[in-house]
């Protein structure tokens, strides 16, 4: 799995991204998994993650950041990235981000895509 540390960080909040390519549902529980099991992400406080399969359509899971995982979805969608889960870490820093915890997903998934050169023309 790549991983893309402290991507940005807001009011205490740091987020990071990661991703790897992901064919089915075992696949990613598999992948997210390891994730967590690493440090520091096995205390960050989301692990948000989607993937649109290509045998399967969309999978995602907001892991309490709820709606963030359609974000990626869609970006993954307008990307036409298929087969390959994108997680987006948060640890949580205290304050509430509103809004702004989209733009941090955005910001962060793009980042990843261009970091693997996967970004659509």
């Amino acid at each position: 799995m790549r991983k893309l540390d402290q991507i940005l960080t807001d009011r205490g909040s740091k987020y990071a991204v990661s991703g790897a390519p992901a064919t089915d549902r075992a696949q990613v529980d598999a992948l997210v998994g390891a994730l967590r099991r690493e440090k520091p992400y096995a205390k960050a406080t989301h692990n948000t993650w989607a993937v649109v399969l290509s045998q399967g359509g969309a999978l995602k899971n907001d892991d309490g950041e709820q709606g963030a995982g359609m974000v990626i979805v869609r970006m993954l969608e307008r990307a036409q990235l298929y087969d390959h889960v994108i997680v987006v870490t948060r640890w949580y820093g205290g304050k509430h981000l509103g809004g702004d915890r989209f733009r941090h997903v955005q910001t962060c998934v793009r980042a990843y895509l261009d970091a693997c050169d996967l970004s659509p023309d």
